[in-house]
Parts: structure tokens; C-alpha cells; sequence
């Protein structure tokens, strides 16, 4: 029988059942004063004692009757009958009422002169000043900050009573493998409940990761009912969609029942939402980017109305760079970099696939497009949510245009500067118009015109009124990737693995196809695209393809035979305007830098000669 999801319910009807169905009262655990950093009181904290208990001297001075100090002046100095040296922090005794500094006493033979009067509890802390015996410290529900541990050890407190809710994971699957292990045809390595656990501890949640379970019923059953046992939530990963394997469902409505099977999201759809013993038990897709939709818009929500410490997301209104459409009745969740280019917010989406785990990597934001919209068009004002500090996203450089895996080593001799490089790979003349529409701050190219040059005919043809300059990054070798040591000649007939069109690597190709008068029908393949040289290399060490164009480093970085093919310009095309943005300048400094003329040379494939150089490119 082909299973089905249960009636599809929206993302806010889900959260409302949620809080209808189950009451959140967090568990209360006692935890070292040492260990109590984020976590959230679960009751008033008080002193043990006073701070400081009795009186003491704020000042290295001199303990003295403020009475006997009246009319001392520099015309009429006083000497003291009656004085105690002190130091700060030392007890002052009952019969004193004030300290003068040390500085202020002349002192000759055991006696002090002044030249000063003193006022009544001058220079003294008195006792309780800083917080009386049993004077509350923190209230409840406070989530405890780094710098006030000092105080609440000052005051004695060596244990804090906190909230939490304990939250089972429990990872299902024959194919899984833990995360450290490489892992062989067929398997995955299990990294949702790694992702969970991480994300929700920061909440103050206390997670345990079970063992994996293999794909039987019976054993998820015997997993789920124990993680039901020993905690607040459960959550298990994978086999929550309809497949022959996915046995989620059948197991929580065997031991109770199952709520919501299929929310109107995208990603997440199959989340399953159950019920045992009273407690919930959810069931996470087993994609990582749906299981991150599902852990961030439905249980991190939840988790809040434990009293859990969740941050609300900050909203940036962004010009978004590309049309976006969907159909009506789904929310959707898209991963963005943001950035700001002069004055205003630019937000580029992410892949869609809820496979593609690098995506969340790369994004520092994400777009929710509401279920009754048909989508966004491109230019439009729209609300991206950061998924990072605000002054990172300020500090991110966006560059858009053609793949190198040298704009990550870039990215990463940058870091240090505070500057986040974002990449977006949508080819060399997708950089560029995304230039010309000042959507980026550098777009990489490597476009061949038919005179031989490069770039600069381009950036002529689309940005003449714009004033822009090209850096040069390398001299690379482009050439035939396989496993075979083929040559150009030799792929007619081959399976190839083809980049998308608009990237320079495509024009290169079909420019040597015409030279060659190769007839590109001629090569299986010809229409398949993917979007980075490392994605050629990759397809034809896996045996999708036979051969692809790809740059050296690529096809040395996976061990695979390489036949040059042309040497090319690869540039950085920025506009004149943007010219002195410290994040550029960072950028054009590492360029410039001995440690990336290192790498790249390790790298191998680039010449570097005229790495670093700057050549005007229209204007």
C-alpha cells in the first residue's frame, strides 16, 4: 500500500496545535556556578551575605571621628589626637566615622596632620553597600550573562537551580555512519542530530544523541519508547516521508499517536508531529536543509514557550537580485547572502535543494516567502532574516561571477581582517551583469572575445557607462579532465559533463569546438551543466562523465588527468565607485600577497605574473 501523508496543515496551524496540545513546564536542574553561563534561573537568586559585611575603608588613608577634623584648612592645619592607619578594603572600626586619603596626612612621630576636614563616611563602604544579606540578585527567568558569574560567586552563591527541557534524539537508519567515518556508496553520514543538538543547547536545552537505529520497526519502536521515557521531547531524525523505509509515522502512532503528518512548507513537508505519554515527539525529514527548516520554524518556537532562551531573528530589508516564483499554499524558506553595497542592502538566494547542506553554509540570511505569495521579482524590497550578527553582514564582500577555488583561499587569508567573502557561482557573465546592476561588489570573468583578448570587450558591451576596473587574480591553464588522459580530440562520442551557459569555461569550450569544427550534437552530455570546476572534476571521477573542462587545480586537487587546452585571463571586475570600500581593499591586498602567490603555486595550473595588477576595464 503506497503510504500517504495525513491532511497538510500550514505552518501557523501547526504552531497553534503545538500550544493548544501540550503544556511546556521545564525541568529544574542545579548546576555549578562554573557552568551557568546562558543558562536561565528557575527562581530568584539571593545573597547568602552581605558585600561587604561590615565597614571597610574605600581608600588607603587614615580612619578618623569627623567631628575631629572641623576648621583643618592650609592656613590652619589640625593634628589628630585619635587615628587608625588603613588600607583599602581593611575594617573600620565602630569608632570611626570617615577615612581620609594617605595623601592628604602629613605624619611625623606616630602623629597625622590635615589640612582638611572630613565628611561623615567619607571614603568608607558601609555595610550591605554593594547588596544586603538576602537581597535578591537575579530574578527568575533570567538568563545569566558571562560577567555576572563574578558577582554571584562574590555573593556567594556556588549553585544555580536553572530550567531546561531534556530533548532525546534519536537518529534512524541502516545507511548511516557517524560523522568522522568516510563513508562508502549507499551510506550518509548522520549529521542532523548533530545539527539539532547544537541548535538547541544554545537555547539552554539539555540534549542527549541516542545510538543510530537501523531500519526496523521494531527497533525504532524499542528507541523512541526509551527516549520517551528519559526526556521532555523526542526527536528522531529521518523516516518521517513515505517511503518503503520510512517507519516514523507507524512507530509513534503505534505508541500513541500522531498529530500532523505533513506541514505546508518548503522545505520540512514531511515533519510529523506525535503524541506519547503525554509528551512530544517530532519527526524530522531526513534532508538537512528541511530538517533545519523543521528545527528552526516549528520546534525552536516551541521550545521558547518552555521559557528556553531563543533569539528572535533580525530583519534586513534587501533588494533581492533574482526573480523568485512558487506556487500559492506553501511557506517557503530560501538561504540568501546578504551584504551592502554603499548604502543599501542587496540579498542573493541560495540553491533550493534541501540536499545541498553547503547552502546553509554559505548563507548568512534566509527569505520566508509567505504561502499566499507567488514570489518575489527580481529588484524588489524584501524582509531577509540574518542568520548572523549584524556586523558581520555589514562587513560581508559580495562577489558573483565565475567559480576559481581560489576565491575560497581568498575568503579565508581575508577572515582575519573582519571581512566575510560571500561567493555566488553563476558564471562569468552572470558576475557581470550583476555588476552592472551593482549587485555585487567584484565579479570574477575569464570571458574570451574573438580577438583573443579578455574581459575587456565585455565590459564594454554591458557597462560603458560605468567606470569599472579588472584585477588580475592569475594566468590559469583550462584543459580536459578525465580518467583516461583524453584529449580535446578525443571527446566527440564521450560522456561530458558541461558548464552552465554564460560562464567562461562554456565560451572557451564552444569556441574550441568551432576552431575544432567539432558539432557539439556530437557529444553526449553536451546539455548537462554544473556550476563550479570542482563539480567537472568530481562528476568525471565518480564515472558520470567520461571528460569536462575544467582548470588545473581542479582536476589535481581529485587526482584525475588533466590535457591543457588554453591558458586564460582570470579577473576581477569592480566598479570605480566602489574602488576604496575597505573591504575591497582587504580583498586586493590578499591578492597581492605573498601568501596567496603560495598557494596558488601549490595549487598548480596558474601563472602569476601578473597576479595583482590593475588595468582599467571601461570608463
Amino acid at each position: 500500500m503506497v503510504k500517504r501523508y495525513l491532511s497538510v496543515i500550514t505552518l501557523d496551524e501547526t504552531l497553534a496545535l503545538l500550544a493548544r496540545e501540550f503544556s511546556t513546564t521545564p525541568a529544574i536542574v542545579r548546576v555549578p556556578l562554573e557552568n551557568a553561563h546562558g543558562r536561565i534561573t528557575a527562581g530568584p537568586i539571593f545573597a547568602r551575605y552581605s558585600v561587604p559585611e561590615i565597614h571597610v575603608s574605600a581608600m588607603d588613608g587614615i580612619a578618623v571621628v569627623s567631628a575631629d577634623t572641623k576648621g583643618a584648612s592650609e592656613q590652619h592645619p589640625v593634628t589628630l589626637n585619635r587615628a587608625l592607619r588603613v588600607n583599602t578594603g581593611n575594617i573600620v572600626p565602630m569608632e570611626y566615622d570617615a577615612v581620609i586619603m594617605i595623601e592628604d596626612v602629613w605624619e611625623e612621630g606616630g602623629t597625622y596632620t590635615i589640612r582638611k576636614g572630613a565628611a561623615p563616611w567619607q571614603h568608607i563602604r558601609p555595610a550591605g553597600e554593594d547588596l544586603a544579606e538576602s537581597e535578591m540578585v537575579i530574578p527568575t527567568g533570567h538568563r545569566i550573562r558571562p560577567h555576572e558569574l563574578g558577582g554571584l560567586a562574590t555573593y556567594g552563591i556556588t549553585e544555580i537551580s536553572t530550567i531546561t527541557v531534556r530533548i532525546g534524539l534519536v537518529p534512524t537508519g541502516s545507511e548511516l555512519v557517524a560523522h568522522g567515518t568516510r563513508p562508502k556508496p549507499g551510506q550518509v553520514v548522520e549529521s542532523n542530530t548533530v545539527m539539532a543538538k547544537a541548535i538547541l543547547e544554545e537555547t539552554g536545552a539539555t540534549c542527549t544523541r541516542y545510538p543510530f537505529v537501523e531500519d526496523h520497526p521494531e527497533k525504532i519502536r524499542d528507541a523512541i519508547a526509551h527516549a520517551v521515557k528519559e526526556n521532555d521531547i523526542v526527536i528522531v531524525s529521518a523516516g518521517s516521508s513515505a517511503g518503503t523505509k520510512d517507519y516514523t509515522a507507524d512507530v509513534i502512532a503505534g505508541l500513541g499517536e500522531v498529530l500532523v503528518h505533513g506541514v505546508a512548507t518548503k522545505p520540512g513537508k514531511p515533519v510529523i508531529i506525535g503524541r506519547i505519554e503525554k509528551k512530544p515527539v517530532f519527526g524530522l525529514p531526513g534532508y538537512p536543509l528541511s530538517a533545519l527548516t523543521v528545527l528552526r520554524e516549528i520546534v525552536l518556537p516551541f521550545v521558547k514557550r518552555y521559557g528556553m532562551f531563543v533569539v528572535d531573528p533580525v530583519f534586513i530589508p534587501a533588494e533581492i537580485t533574482t526573480a523568485m516564483a512558487k506556487e500559492i499554499g506553501s511557506d517557503e524558506f530560501v538561504l540568501c547572502t546578504l551584504g551592502k553595497i554603499g548604502n543599501r542592502w542587496v540579498v542573493s538566494p541560495q540553491s533550493k535543494g534541501a540536499g545541498v547542506q553547503m547552502a546553509a553554509i554559505r548563507a548568512n540570511a534566509y527569505l520566508r516567502i509567505p504561502r499566499a505569495s507567488e514570489g518575489f521579482d527580481a529588484g524588489s524590497i524584501v524582509n531577509a532574516k540574518l542568520m548572523v550578527a549584524r556586523e558581520e553582514a555589514e562587513h560581508a564582500l559580495l562577489i558573483t561571477g565565475s567559480h576559481d577555488p581560489v576565491i575560497d583561499y581568498l575568503a579565508d587569508l581575508i577572515r582575519p581582517t573582519g571581512v566575510t567573502l560571500l561567493s555566488t557561482h553563476v558564471g562569468s557573465m552572470g558576475g557581470l551583469l550583476a555588476l552592472r546592476k551593482n549587485e555585487c561588489h567584484g565579479a570574477p570573468a575569464h570571458l574570451l572575445s574573438d580577438d583573443g583578448t579578455y574581459n575587456t570587450e565585455y565590459l564594454r558591451k554591458y557597462l560603458a557607462e560605468t567606470t569599472t576596473h579588472l584585477l588580475c587574480i592569475a594566468e590559469r591553464q583550462q584543459g580536459v579532465v578525465s580518467r583516461d588522459d583524453l584529449s580535446f580530440s578525443d571527446i566527440p562520442g564521450r560522456r561530458f559533463i558541461n558548464r552552465q551557459k554564460g560562464s567562461g569555461t562554456r565560451m572557451l569550450f564552444d569556441h574550441e569546438l568551432k576552431k575544432a569544427r567539432i558539432d557539439p550534437a556530437s557529444i553526449p552530455g553536451y546539455e548537462r551543466e554544473v556550476t563550479t570546476h570542482i563539480a567537472v572534476a568530481l562528476a568525471v571521477k565518480s564515472g558520470e562523465a567520461d571528460a569536462g573542462l575544467c582548470v588545473y587545480s581542479a582536476a589535481k586537487a581529485l587526482g584525475l588527468p588533466f590535457v591543457p587546452v588554453a591558458s586564460e585571463r582570470y579577473e576581477l571586475a569592480f566598479r570605480q565607485e566602489n574602488a576604496d570600500d575597505p573591504r575591497l581593499a582587504a580583498l586586493i591586498e590578499a591578492v597581492r600577497s605573498p601568501a596567496f602567490i603560495a598557494i596558488m603555486e601549490r595549487l598548480g595550473g596558474y601563472e602569476t605574473q601578473e597576479t595583482g595588477r590593475l588595468r582599467p576595464g571601461t570608463g
